[in-house]
């Protein structure tokens, strides 16, 4: 079950820059879509681009986190690594420190990093909860998260 992370736990974006996770959430709440080191775990990038683009000018930072190094994010992400904000989790550090047990998940962190809302595994409803949890949390507006032509509900990979 997921819980409040680590604040200092690191992690180091795409481009080279290591923060703690205190600091990425210095100025905004932390929209995070988490994925595996898997090349399978691309197909749920339609899936992140429908929240960021919902979310992406709310008061939230949104941004994928790829568990592993740049190379591994880039191998997953593709071109989508340079849509948004990607944040690295070599070792796992943060994943574990934030209690998943599978990914991918969706997650949801306020500015003093504690957890308003987390989704492991794909279940349509869950990540629908959480987004959610986005929209009255900034006063957005809600949206239909899930599409026709998403994959099936799986309980993802386990981390």
């Amino acid at each position: 079950m997921a819980k409040n992370p680590d604040p200092n736990v690191k992690l180091t974006s795409s481009k080279g820059v290591t923060r703690t996770l205190d600091d990425w959430s210095t100025m905004f709440h932390l929209c995070l879509v988490v994925l595996p080191p898997r090349p399978e775990a691309a197909r749920f990038l339609p899936i992140a681009r429908r929240i960021f683009a919902q979310f992406g000018d709310a008061d939230c930072r949104t941004a994928y986190v790829v568990v592993g190094n740049e190379f591994i994010a880039r191998g997953v992400l593709g071109d989508a690594e340079h849509e948004a904000l990607t944040l690295c989790d070599p070792d796992s550090e943060f994943v574990n420190s934030l209690g998943l047990t599978h990914l991918p998940a969706f997650v949801h962190l306020r500015q003093d990093t504690s957890l308003v809302a987390a989704a492991e595994g794909w279940d349509p409803a869950t990540w629908q909860r959480v987004a959610n949890e986005v929209a009255a949390a900034m006063r957005w507006r809600p949206f239909e998260l899930a599409k026709a032509d998403d994959p099936a509900p799986t309980p993802g990979w386990p981390v």
